[in-house]
């Protein structure tokens, strides 16, 4: 007679290390962590979602979460109708305050930790929500936009493409990258948090030379135009249609992409960014 329950226990230690195996034995969402380690990240999927879907990794701003992040529906919402999924995760707390930021400049403690994290992150959504990682964008928002050009600058290799909006390098601004990339930094033409000339964050010390400030896009935009080989510092080709003004550099090297979107706004994330960005990258 077999021994139903040495059967039955050994089928429960099965599929404990299978689940234990697959490294996803807690389930999350949006508003239920998926733990990487110690840090956490939140997501987002189109109802019925596609196999091998596409993914945006989206990195909050100052105080903000990921968890929060999601809450910002017409911007998820946009890129869920498109059928890509919304990956946000958490950036370190912050010390004495409510909130995350991320450790984003060089100067920073922890830059190669949190670039580390973004990485992790992907790979384990890659796995938990069957996407396709051939088309996994970082894009992020103000420091998150500055964490997103980083992140393309020391490790270009790690997202298909990066899109930054309303943030990139800040003061000193590097002296190079480490190789091409496909970008599309966003930037509201009048933003006063962070103007497209930078600004030093305290005005207290405007005046010293040292102080922390941000960096100037355009200059950002030499040093990305550097990393991948234009031909020029003009851009090539220019778009005014719709409510982006838009410079694209096009004579670079094969595989990379370089383009800058202005809109007449402030410090924000309009409505129709989901949308520049996938058709940004569908049209790659």
């Amino acid at each position: 007679m077999p021994n139903y329950r040495l059967l039955a226990a050994y089928f429960c230690a099965l599929i404990l290390t299978l689940v234990v195996a697959s490294g996803h034995a807690q389930a999350c969402s949006a508003s239920t962590p998926c733990m990487v380690g110690e840090r956490s990240y939140f997501f987002a999927q189109p109802d019925n979602p596609a196999r091998q879907q596409p993914a945006i990794v989206y990195v909050h701003g100052w105080g903000g979460s990921g968890e929060g992040a999601l809450r910002n529906t017409g911007m998820v919402n946009g890129f869920l109708e498109r059928g890509y999924a919304v990956i946000a995760p958490d950036g370190v707390p912050r010390s004495g305050r409510s909130g995350r930021s991320w450790r984003f400049h060089p100067m920073s403690e922890g830059q190669d930790d949190d670039i580390a994290f973004l990485t992790q992150v992907r790979d384990d959504a890659i796995e938990r929500l069957n996407l396709d990682s051939s088309r996994i964008l970082l894009a992020g928002f103000s420091i998150g936009g500055s964490m997103t050009a980083y992140t393309a600058c020391a490790a270009p290799d790690s997202f298909s493409a990066y899109a930054p909006l309303g943030g990139n390098f800040w003061r000193p601004h590097p002296q190079g990258c480490s190789g091409p990339v496909r970008m599309l930094h966003t930037h509201g033409w009048s933003d006063g948090t962070v103007p497209l000339e930078g600004r030093v964050v305290n005005d207290l010390l405007a005046d010293d030379p040292k102080a922390f400030a941000q960096g100037d896009i355009f200059h950002a935009l030499t040093i990305w135009r550097a990393a991948n080989g234009c031909r020029h510092l003009k851009a090539d080709r220019f778009a005014t249609d719709g409510m982006f003004w838009r410079r694209i550099w096009d004579r670079c090297v094969e595989g990379s992409a370089l383009e800058l979107a202005l809109f007449p706004g402030g410090h924000s994330v309009p409505q129709e960014w989901p949308a520049l960005v996938v058709d940004w990258f569908e049209g790659l």
